[in-house]
């Protein structure tokens, strides 16, 4: 083998290390990458039933709220189109005067707004409606689901 062969052999080699060694940093030490979507909630108490209304017209909003609460252990009984659209920020409504219930799902869906609207023909504890600006939490601004950089770069090949 010559001395150049040699030279590009190393520098190849080199840079395949400092690339894998790059993921494995970014994918595999604790703290470098944070997956907000699937960290562990306090499930409720008991059986909470939720419905999840979409509010504010994005598509598939209602849906992705249902999966989040459902994977902590909430009853989601119903989900779908609320009667109108044009909500921008969402809210928690409390139908059966259980206020910390309601301060739960608010926080399991990174909502701060919560009210207390009793509504015994509902036959629900907490009602979500979504605004516009609401999106999965973890998943809006910060894209932290988003793989890492060398699975993006050979994604491009």
């Amino acid at each position: 083998m010559s001395w150049r062969a040699r030279t590009v052999a190393i520098w190849v080699t080199a840079l395949a290390v400092v690339f894998l060694g790059g993921s494995a940093v970014e994918q595999w030490i604790p703290g470098t990458r944070l997956d907000v979507a699937t960290q562990a909630l306090t499930p409720p108490a008991g059986r909470v039933t939720v419905e999840v209304r979409n509010a504010g017209g994005v598509s598939g909003a209602a849906r992705g709220a249902t999966e989040r609460l459902r994977s902590i252990g909430y009853d989601v009984v119903r989900f779908g189109n609320d009667d109108s659209f044009g909500l921008d920020s969402s809210v928690v409504l409390d139908r059966v005067g259980a206020g910390e219930t309601a301060a739960a799902v608010a926080r399991a869906l990174g909502i701060t707004r919560v009210e207390t609207e009793p509504d015994s023909t509902l036959f629900v504890d907490v009602t979500v409606r979504l605004g516009a600006t609401w999106s999965v939490p973890g998943t809006a601004d910060e894209d932290v689901n988003r793989p890492g950089w060398l699975a993006r770069l050979l994604e491009r090949y």
